[in-house]
């Protein structure tokens, strides 16, 4: 994963098993803040990368665009994320481009979210979530 230093704008490298630690920059060693907005999951490597690597819960919202109640669920998802900074990572799955992962935890209706917790799946529910429920079902 890729993270863009806000103090000097370089581009650092960060290992799966560390976006829910504070880092340091390699340019000008200023602080990385852990992940605290929704990560989006560009292919299936990435994925179970993530989901294995990570040492905290990941939480993924399995959404698509055409979607109406994912499109109304992201704000909450981003309350979430922010919520759970250095706790869990949040991470989303777009559906149509990835639908291999979908079809993999047979994800039926969308929004979707699913709890990982040291790469097994622990948890998943369908349906619209408030992020105070989000938060909860990482916990």
């Amino acid at each position: 994963m890729i993270r863009t230093c806000s103090a000097c704008g370089a581009q650092n490298r960060i290992p799966a098993a560390r976006l829910a630690q504070v880092g340091r920059c390699g340019k000008c060693k200023a602080e990385l803040h852990a992940s605290s907005s929704p990560i989006e999951i560009a292919d299936v490597a990435m994925f179970d990368a993530l989901v294995k690597d990570a040492t905290v819960p990941v939480l993924v919202d399995f959404w698509a665009a055409w979607c109406g109640p994912c499109r109304m669920v992201a704000p909450e998802v981003k309350q979430a994320a922010a919520t759970l900074e250095g706790r869990a990572l949040v991470i989303k799955v777009d559906t149509e481009k990835l639908p291999a992962l979908a079809q993999r935890y047979q994800v039926r209706g969308i929004p979707n979210f699913a709890v990982f917790r040291s790469g097994a799946l622990t948890t998943q529910k369908a349906g619209a979530m408030r992020a105070p429920e989000l938060v909860q079902l990482v916990s």
